[in-house]
This record gives C-alpha cells, structure tokens and sequence, in this order.
C-alpha cells in the first residue's frame, strides 16, 4: 500500500490497482473542528453539515471521482448487499445496506468508518468491484465472504481471480468485547481458528476482526489479500476511532471506481 498526500489530504492506494481510482483517506485535510477534525464524512454524528458536504467534495475531487455518480448506503451492520447498475436512483434516502457493488464504469462507490473494517474488492478478470463495512455483528456473519458470493452471482467472478484490500480497523489487542460476542465469534470461525484472544489466559475477551476477515475470504476461495494493518485506536491522528474518543468522533472515508 502507498501513502499519497496532495494538498492537506493524506490517503492510501493500492498501486497495483492503477486502473481503479480508489483510496483510504485520513482524517486530515478538512475543514471540519473540534471531535471531528477534520476530514470528516460522517453526516449523522453532529459535526456541521456544511463542512461535511466540503469534506465529501474534496475527498471525491482528490480520489479523482465522478461527484454525479457516487453511491452510498445507510450502515446498519447487517450482512445486506446492494448491486448498483447503470441505471441506479441517487435520490432520495440512502438504502440501507454494508455492501455496495458494480460492474458499472465511472461509478464511485463511498462508506465511512471509524474502527469497522472496510473491504475493498477488485476483480480484474470480470471487471467488478464491491465495497464492504465489517464491524464486529458483519464479521461474525461472513460478510466478507458474502460479498464473494454476491460478486460470483452478480457478476460471474471467480474467488481466484477477485484481490481484497483490507483497510484500518481497530486492532485485537485494543478490541475487548464481552462474552456474548466473543462466543458467535467461535461459533462462526471455530473455538482453533484464532479470531478470539485471551490475555491473560481465561482474561477477557479480544476480537481479531483483521484475521477474522481474512479467514472468511480464504473459505470462500480468495488468496489474493493485503492488509493494511494500522490501528485506528492507536492512530487517531490520521484515523476516526469510535472506542478511543469513546464516541464523539467523525468517520473517515473509503472511495472505489472502475
């Protein structure tokens, strides 16, 4: 992955991916203040909605976008997946859904995070992409491998011929959750398969959503995988971390496009 800055703004790319116009922006580089400072893309979290709708405008005008042709959705943290074609409505309420797909050129697929996973999938063979949002309820369901079998249904893709990018999420050893969840977690991936850590042994519960995420797309067949391991929690500097501002934050923003 490569750190790309151009102005204020500091994002991520694949640069294998030259032929996607893509990125894993930063929080840096917008007019946003305060909790939210600043590049934040998040309309439903208190900041001011003028300066979101500036920061949306720049981080599309940076990922070399088409503003007329961006499709969003409402996260619920569901394992709900929209393909979007060529004919797709932009108006009105966003729908709700984690997963966006397409296989439409020039059509700009958006999400915001704050310590959930974004997936961002690519294959070049079939010319498809999708776009995918894994807080802790999606990765105990497989979302990462529902949008592999949405794409194969969709689209025709093979899971040998579709690359992932796995972007910024909090890390495991800042993930404590309780009990409840570290149990659907075993009973989704196997008490063996390593997705829930105990420190001190029988301690509490730690969720590896980035090992969880990448076990879910090798079952379903995908071998093409990297990464980018930084830690929101530990890096609120250039991420958004819902846990370590303890909520009052923005979300930064995760842009795809054939």
């Amino acid at each position: 992955m490569k750190r790309v800055e151009t102005g204020a703004l500091a994002y991520y790319r694949n640069p294998d991916w030259s032929e996607l116009r893509h990125g894993v922006f930063t929080r840096r580089g917008g007019l946003s203040s305060g909790p939210w400072a600043s590049l934040n893309v998040g309309a439903s979290n208190g900041d001011d909605p003028a300066a979101v709708r500036e920061n949306q405008r720049l981080m599309l005008r940076a990922a070399q976008v088409n503003p007329e042709r961006v499709y969003s959705c409402w996260l619920t943290h569901s394992v709900d997946a929209l393909v979007i074609d060529g004919e797709a409505r932009r108006d009105g309420p966003l729908p709700k859904a984690d997963a966006l797909l397409t296989d439409s050129p020039d059509t700009a697929l958006v999400m915001r995070f704050a310590d959930c996973v974004p997936l961002l999938y690519y294959d070049p063979a079939r010319r498809a992409i999708a776009l995918g949002h894994a807080g802790w309820r999606g990765t105990v369901r497989g979302m990462a491998g529902k949008i592999v079998r949405e794409m194969r249904a969709a689209f025709g893709c093979r899971p040998a011929d579709i690359e992932v990018l796995i972007g910024p999420a909090i890390s495991r050893r800042n993930y404590r959750v309780g009990d409840e969840v570290a149990c659907q977690a075993e009973a989704y991936f196997g008490r063996q398969a390593g997705v829930v850590w105990r420190d001190p042994p029988e301690g509490s519960p730690h969720l590896d959503l980035w090992r969880a995420n990448q076990l879910d797309l090798e079952r379903e067949g995908v071998t093409k995988l990297q990464t980018l391991e930084i830690c929101t929690f530990e890096n609120t500097r250039d991420f958004f971390s819902h846990r370590a501002e303890r909520g009052k934050t923005g979300r930064f923003g995760v842009v795809i496009s054939l």
